[in-house]
């Protein structure tokens, strides 16, 4: 998912099955999910009492992406051990990464030699920056980089250019500046600052980036890292999804490199395969094609077990129903934007700003730990939460 982005969002879900219904009992189905992010991990627990769930991730503990930038500025820890999840759900946790995927054995195979048989398999790989040549490795890093960039920002003071107009370089140079006045911070981005944001939404970002000190530096394409003076570079200018696995077994990708789904969020070229979150190419009917980030990664990942609980019922799955509501962005620890958007993510004119927006936006980042928390306790409740049902 893309770390940056914590919008609201809304989705109708189907209820779930009692535990004693159809899918219950001695004869429970085996899925495996492949990632355990913020939609494989909301499927994965979902699903729980109604198949028999094997997750797969190498990771012992959930990240909280939305939280990278903060992590890179100092926060000690975003993230929380995976135990606490799946303890007493019934989910085999399976600490490997995958090698192959193969669909004609439904079998997914691990780099540590397993072989885990599936009936349904949901595919929840999220997504990465957009991989360039570094050069020094010493002097170029990523989001996903964020603890190993906190000890270089240590050896400062210096120059450090964040790469990427969006929301994430957005988070990052405001956060970076304010937590290290010492540092001298740049945003340097190929097109505009804040793109999807409105007029009054991009004013007040670019006010904000002023009072930090951030040099900002708009219509300027780079090839890579290398072609920056500076003494740190932070590239955030694009995210790539992690679906080689899916591809190398021949299921269906987009022209990004996402899973090719139908409204149920499974692949259209392998109905068995489900992709959730940043690896599926969503689309709903009031939302549109879904980007990557954590606004559509957990309503995905529960409607993708909603639909596979409905499909070994042997019922037809309900489409996706999504609708975005707003985006909203940290710009430091004191002041935030809520940029209110249609259900197609357009911006509209209203914005909240200031410490009323950072508020908002630490809530929301909240929410997404305390909803996978009703998930593995309660998951009957997901579909009843405000925003989710």
């Amino acid at each position: 998912m893309t770390p940056n982005d914590a919008s609201l969002s809304s989705f109708p879900s189907s209820p779930s099955p009692s535990p004693g219904g159809p899918a219950a009992g001695a004869g429970k189905r085996r899925v495996v999910v492949v990632g355990a992010g913020y939609a494989g991990l909301m499927c994965a627990l979902r699903l729980a009492r109604h198949a028999h769930v094997t997750l797969v991730d190498p990771a012992d503990r959930f990240t909280e992406r939305v939280r990278l930038h903060e992590r890179a500025a100092g926060r000690p820890d975003v993230t929380h051990a995976l135990g606490s999840f799946l303890r007493s759900t019934g989910i085999t946790h399976i600490a490997s990464r995958v090698a192959a995927v193969d669909t004609d054995a439904r079998e997914v195979l691990t780099d540590d030699g397993r072989g885990l048989p599936y009936d349904r398999l949901v595919l929840a790989l999220g997504s990465r920056t957009r991989s360039v040549d570094p050069g020094d490795r010493d002097r170029a890093y990523t989001v996903e980089s964020a603890t190993q960039l906190h000890k270089r920002l240590q050896d400062g003071p210096g120059a450090l250019t964040v790469v990427g107009g969006g929301l994430t370089g957005i988070e990052l140079a405001t956060e970076l500046a304010e937590t290290h006045p010492r540092w001298r911070v740049g945003l340097l981005t190929d097109g505009v600052v804040g793109p999807g944001l409105s007029g009054r939404g991009r004013a007040h970002v670019r006010t904000a980036l002023g009072v930090r000190g951030v040099r900002v530096e708009e219509g300027r394409r780079i090839a890579g890292p290398e072609d920056i003076d500076t003494d740190v570079v932070v590239w955030a200018a694009s995210m790539t999804p992690n679906t080689e696995p899916a591809r190398a077994a021949g299921i269906a990708t987009d022209a990004g490199g996402r899973v090719e789904v139908d409204a149920a969020l499974r692949s259209v070229s392998h109905p068995e395969v489900y992709a959730v979150g940043d690896a599926a190419a969503g689309h709903s009917a009031t939302a549109g094609s879904l980007r990557m980030g954590c606004a559509a990664a957990l309503p995905s990942g529960s409607q993708a077990a909603a639909s596979i609980i409905a499909d070994l019922r042997g019922e037809e799955p309900k489409p996706l129903n999504f609708s975005y509501h707003l985006q909203c962005l940290s710009l430091g620890r004191r002041d935030g934007l809520v940029q209110f958007v249609r259900a197609d993510d357009s911006p509209r004119d209203r914005v909240l700003t200031g410490r009323p927006a950072a508020y908002v936006k630490e809530g929301i980042v909240r929410s997404t730990v305390g909803i996978l928390r009703t998930a593995s306790r309660r998951p009957e409740l997901v579909p009843r939460v405000p925003g989710f049902g």
